[in-house]
Order: C-alpha cells, then structure tokens, then sequence
C-alpha cells in the first residue's frame, strides 16, 4: 500500500504546469530569452526603440501556440503530423517543400496572376521577418568605427566587415524598403483582383479577407514613409510615423495567429500531408465503390472512416459501403439519389468538370 501510495504521489515536470500549451509556450519563451541573453552579451545591447515589437512578437508567439495546439489536437491533424513527421525524410520532401515553401507551383496552377501576387507578398513578408526580427532581439547589430566599415555583430560575435558606402551595406540598409515595396505591389494585385473577380466578390468578408491586406499595406507604407522622411524631409516627423509604424506592426503580430493570416506559419505542415498523401498513394489505391475508379489511398479512406467514428459520425449506407469510399462526383450523386430517390449515383455518365485543376 506504502509502494502504491508513493507511486501516486511521484509527480513530474509536466505537473507543474497547467496544460500542454502551458509548458510548450513557457519552453519556447525561455529558449527565447536565452537566445535574447546570448545575442545581447548578457543583456548588454539591447535596444529600447524595439521593445515595443519585442512584446508584440511574444504576444504572437503565444497566440500562435494555442492556434496551433487546439488546431494539431483535432483527429486527423494529428494523424496528418503524426504520419507525416514519420516520412520526412522521403527523398520527394525537398522537392515537396521547394515547391510549397519557397515557389509556391501550386498556386501557378490557379494562373500566372494569382502566382506572382503570392510570389510578391510571401517572400515580402519572409525577407522583412529576416531582418526584423534578429534586429528586435539583438540577435544582429551593427557597429561603426571611424574607418569607414561597418562591422555586423551576429549573437554576440563580429561577423565581418562591410565598407558604410558599397553595394552589400547598400542592400542591409534597403532590404526593408525592398521588402515593403514588394508586399504593396502584391498587395494593390490581390485588391484589384477581389474587386473585379466576380466569384472574389461573391466569396469576400471585409473583416477576414481585406482586413489582412490593409494592415499589410499600412505596415509597409508607414515603413516607407520613414526612409523618404529621413532622406528627402530631413526627419520630419519622424518619431510620430515611427509610433504609427510600430503600432501598426504590433496589432498585425497579435492579430495573425487569429485571421486568415495564420496560414503563412501554418504552411510548413503542408508539406507533412502532401507525403502522407503521396507515400500511401503509392502503396494501394482505393476504388470507388460506384464507379470502380482509384481516387484515393486505401490508408487515407481507412484514416477518414476512423476519424469519423471518433467523432460519432457514422456514413455507413444501406448499400453496404460508407460514403467515404465513394469519390467525390459519385458522393454527389449518392447524396442527390438520397434525396429524389432515383439512383443518380448509379448514372456512369461523368461530370464536365470533376477533374478540374486549381
């Protein structure tokens, strides 16, 4: 009894915190403090311009953990991680993630249009998150001596020495202006395209589709706004654009994890779920039940019919299969013979678009 009674009172370091997203988050923020106190020379250069972009980058982190945790927690996301993670060393994954990750071929598929938007605000936003945010922590700083050179300061160590007036330092002192650029004029694509698309226009919401755009743009034109102030206005009102600029990168942050912005730090798991997809395509097929055709793995069906019994949600038809092992036009036509009692999904006549791209 003595035994038991000790064995039940054993406690671990998951006890000490409240939940999982607890102890995720609070490991995540003290590895950020560490590399904080690392980059700065134990708290020695720390720049208090950037404090307020520091607490916004927190807040993010912190709302983007519990996106991601209540999102990863659901049934089949985390088949998707938990299979997905166990392929990763494909040797298709590093194709996979260059054409997800960096040149975005999918969307290319939807037209050259759509693409180069993509192309415009995604590598935007991840060269501005490049420089941003090792500036925000000290992770990187710059130096001047008299001689003409500035000397890059990465985690604590001078890096190299670059001449103040060459095309190197050039691109160090515009890379934000560049990235600014880039994001307004994939910006001002993407809102001609929802305002003359018709189906765009249908689709839209103000709040979860052009809310984002805006704030991207007020972000990047109140960055610029502080080059030509410096440059052409001898910092006129400087420091007022430069507490717009702030405030408007800070509510962007708190907002991201919450919007529909949240799918650029989701992407990378896009990767995970197009090696599951390919991996068990490879191994066996599903046929329809109807029509005989292979639209699906047979790990896939299986994954979903589990999942739908998790949930309570039994498609077990009278026709002795589930719905979930029909493919998607005979799904329709299943679901339009349940209610007009004609067997439409028994018509081998196929739809002009089903296998439509894009």
């Amino acid at each position: 009894m003595q035994v038991n009674a000790a064995a039940n009172t054993k406690s671990t370091v998951n006890d000490a915190f409240a939940s999982k997203f607890a102890k995720l988050m609070f490991l995540s923020v003290a590895g950020l403090a560490i590399l904080v106190f690392i980059g700065t020379r134990m708290f020695t250069h720390i720049d208090l311009n950037l404090y307020g972009y520091m607490v916004g980058t927190l807040t993010f982190l912190g709302g983007f953990f519990y996106r991601f945790i209540s999102w990863g927690e659901r049934p089949p996301t985390k088949i998707i991680i938990k299979k997905g993670l166990k392929l990763l060393f494909r040797k298709s994954t590093a194709k996979t993630a260059v054409n997800h990750l960096a040149i975005y071929d999918f969307i290319k598929k939807r037209g050259f249009y759509r693409w180069m938007q993509h192309i415009l605000i995604g590598w935007g936003c991840v060269l501005a998150c490049l420089v941003t945010f090792p500036l925000v922590f000290s992770w990187m700083y710059f130096t001047m001596e008299d001689n003409g050179y500035y000397t890059v300061v990465v985690m604590g160590m001078n890096l190299i020495n670059i001449k103040a007036d060459g095309i190197i330092a050039w691109f160090s002192y515009n890379a934000l202006n560049i990235s600014a650029i880039m994001v307004i004029t994939g910006v001002c694509m993407a809102l001609y395209r929802r305002m003359k698309n018709m189906q765009a226009r249908a689709e839209q919401k103000f709040m979860y589709d052009f809310l984002p755009l805006y704030l991207l743009l007020l972000i990047s034109v109140t960055g610029l706004l502080l080059t030509v102030q410096n440059v052409f206005l001898h910092g006129w009102m400087q420091p007022q654009m430069s507490l717009i600029h702030q405030f408007s990168v800070i509510v962007t942050l708190i907002y991201l994890p919450f919007g529909k912005l949240a799918h650029i730090p989701f992407r990378p798991m896009s990767v995970l779920a197009r090696n599951y997809r390919e991996h068990y395509g490879e191994q066996h097929m599903k046929e329809c039940k109807v029509c005989g055709e292979q639209f699906v793995s047979v790990e896939q069906s299986t994954d979903v019919i589990n999942v739908l019994g998790v949930n309570s949600m039994e498609f077990n038809m009278e026709d002795g299969f589930n719905l979930a092992e029909l493919c998607l036009p005979c799904r329709r036509k299943y679901r339009i013979a349940r209610f007009s009692g004609i067997p439409t999904h028994q018509v081998k006549v196929k739809e002009a678009n089903q296998n439509a791209r894009g």
